[in-house]
Protein backbone atom coordinates (compact mmCIF):
# COMPACT_ATOMS: atom_id res chain seq x y z
CA UNK A 1 0.00 0.00 0.00
CA UNK A 2 3.01 2.39 0.65
CA UNK A 3 3.77 1.91 -2.76
CA UNK A 4 0.73 2.59 -4.12
CA UNK A 5 0.48 5.43 -2.33
CA UNK A 6 3.84 7.05 -3.91
CA UNK A 7 3.17 6.27 -7.09
CA UNK A 8 -0.42 8.47 -6.31
CA UNK A 9 1.83 11.14 -5.25
CA UNK A 10 3.95 10.98 -8.22
CA UNK A 11 1.10 10.80 -10.16
CA UNK A 12 -0.14 14.20 -8.88
CA UNK A 13 3.09 15.60 -9.82
CA UNK A 14 3.44 14.34 -12.93
CA UNK A 15 0.15 15.91 -13.97
CA UNK A 16 0.87 18.93 -12.54
CA UNK A 17 4.30 19.15 -14.57
CA UNK A 18 2.40 17.92 -17.70
CA UNK A 19 -0.05 20.66 -17.39
CA UNK A 20 1.92 23.44 -16.49
CA UNK A 21 5.98 22.99 -17.22
CA UNK A 22 5.50 20.79 -20.73
CA UNK A 23 3.19 23.47 -22.24
CA UNK A 24 5.77 25.33 -23.21
CA UNK A 25 8.05 22.51 -25.01
CA UNK A 26 5.91 19.73 -26.47
CA UNK A 27 3.18 19.83 -28.87
CA UNK A 28 -0.64 18.70 -28.87
CA UNK A 29 -0.15 15.51 -29.96
CA UNK A 30 3.14 15.03 -26.93
CA UNK A 31 0.95 16.48 -24.57
CA UNK A 32 -1.97 13.65 -25.21
CA UNK A 33 0.84 11.12 -24.55
CA UNK A 34 2.24 12.73 -21.22
CA UNK A 35 -1.10 12.78 -20.28
CA UNK A 36 -2.00 9.09 -20.77
CA UNK A 37 0.95 7.84 -19.05
CA UNK A 38 -0.47 9.91 -16.20
CA UNK A 39 -4.14 8.50 -16.31
CA UNK A 40 -3.04 5.14 -16.34
CA UNK A 41 -0.37 5.73 -13.27
CA UNK A 42 -3.31 6.84 -11.52
CA UNK A 43 -5.78 3.95 -12.41
CA UNK A 44 -2.72 1.67 -11.17
CA UNK A 45 -1.37 3.42 -8.57
CA UNK A 46 -5.18 2.96 -7.07
CA UNK A 47 -5.06 -0.98 -8.34
CA UNK A 48 -2.27 -1.18 -5.87
CA UNK A 49 -4.05 0.38 -2.41
CA UNK A 50 -7.15 -1.67 -3.57
CA UNK A 51 -5.34 -4.73 -4.00
CA UNK A 52 -3.38 -3.88 -0.94
CA UNK A 53 -6.62 -3.59 1.56
CA UNK A 54 -8.36 -6.65 -0.71
CA UNK A 55 -4.70 -8.64 0.33
CA UNK A 56 -6.57 -8.67 3.79
CA UNK A 57 -9.64 -10.06 3.23
CA UNK A 58 -8.32 -12.53 0.32
CA UNK A 59 -4.75 -13.10 1.91
CA UNK A 60 -4.00 -15.19 -1.86
CA UNK A 61 -0.91 -14.81 -3.29
CA UNK A 62 -2.67 -14.05 -6.63
CA UNK A 63 -3.20 -10.27 -5.02
CA UNK A 64 0.31 -10.15 -4.34
CA UNK A 65 0.53 -11.12 -8.14
CA UNK A 66 -1.39 -8.53 -8.83
CA UNK A 67 0.09 -5.73 -7.23
CA UNK A 68 3.19 -6.97 -8.76
CA UNK A 69 1.88 -6.53 -12.25
CA UNK A 70 0.14 -3.34 -11.56
CA UNK A 71 3.68 -1.82 -10.64
CA UNK A 72 5.30 -3.22 -13.31
CA UNK A 73 2.84 -2.48 -15.79
CA UNK A 74 3.62 1.27 -14.45
CA UNK A 75 6.93 1.31 -15.16
CA UNK A 76 6.83 0.01 -18.62
CA UNK A 77 3.37 1.70 -19.66
CA UNK A 78 3.54 4.83 -18.38
CA UNK A 79 7.27 5.03 -17.94
CA UNK A 80 7.35 3.98 -21.79
CA UNK A 81 5.37 7.54 -22.39
CA UNK A 82 7.34 9.46 -20.04
CA UNK A 83 10.53 8.59 -22.18
CA UNK A 84 9.14 8.98 -25.26
CA UNK A 85 7.95 11.99 -24.14
CA UNK A 86 11.16 13.67 -22.93
CA UNK A 87 12.28 11.57 -26.13
CA UNK A 88 10.21 13.78 -28.28
CA UNK A 89 10.86 16.72 -26.77
CA UNK A 90 14.32 16.49 -27.21
CA UNK A 91 14.06 15.40 -30.51
CA UNK A 92 16.04 12.57 -30.33
CA UNK A 93 14.59 9.75 -32.76
CA UNK A 94 17.45 7.36 -32.49
CA UNK A 95 15.40 5.36 -29.40
CA UNK A 96 12.07 4.62 -31.72
CA UNK A 97 12.14 0.94 -30.04
CA UNK A 98 10.71 2.47 -26.92
CA UNK A 99 7.33 2.75 -28.02
CA UNK A 100 7.26 -1.20 -28.55
CA UNK A 101 7.69 -1.58 -24.42
CA UNK A 102 4.10 -0.03 -23.99
CA UNK A 103 2.13 -2.67 -24.66
CA UNK A 104 3.66 -4.71 -22.61
CA UNK A 105 3.17 -2.75 -20.00
CA UNK A 106 -0.60 -2.88 -21.03
CA UNK A 107 -0.43 -6.69 -21.03
CA UNK A 108 0.96 -6.31 -17.53
CA UNK A 109 -1.83 -4.15 -16.38
CA UNK A 110 -4.38 -6.89 -17.85
CA UNK A 111 -2.89 -9.80 -16.04
CA UNK A 112 -3.10 -7.51 -12.88
CA UNK A 113 -6.34 -7.19 -13.34
CA UNK A 114 -6.96 -10.92 -13.92
CA UNK A 115 -4.88 -12.66 -11.37
CA UNK A 116 -6.83 -9.75 -8.84
CA UNK A 117 -9.92 -11.47 -10.32
CA UNK A 118 -8.17 -14.85 -9.15
CA UNK A 119 -6.97 -14.02 -6.05
CA UNK A 120 -10.78 -12.71 -4.74
CA UNK A 121 -12.46 -14.93 -6.04
CA UNK A 122 -10.33 -18.25 -4.48
CA UNK A 123 -12.27 -19.91 -1.68
CA UNK A 124 -10.62 -19.27 1.62
CA UNK A 125 -11.80 -21.41 4.84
Amino acid sequence: MLIGTILAALAVALGAFGAHGLKSYADETTLITFETAVRYQFYHAFAVLIAGILFKFFPDKKVKNACTFFIVGICLFSGSLYTITILKINAITSFNFIGTITPVGGLSFILGWLFLALGINTKHE
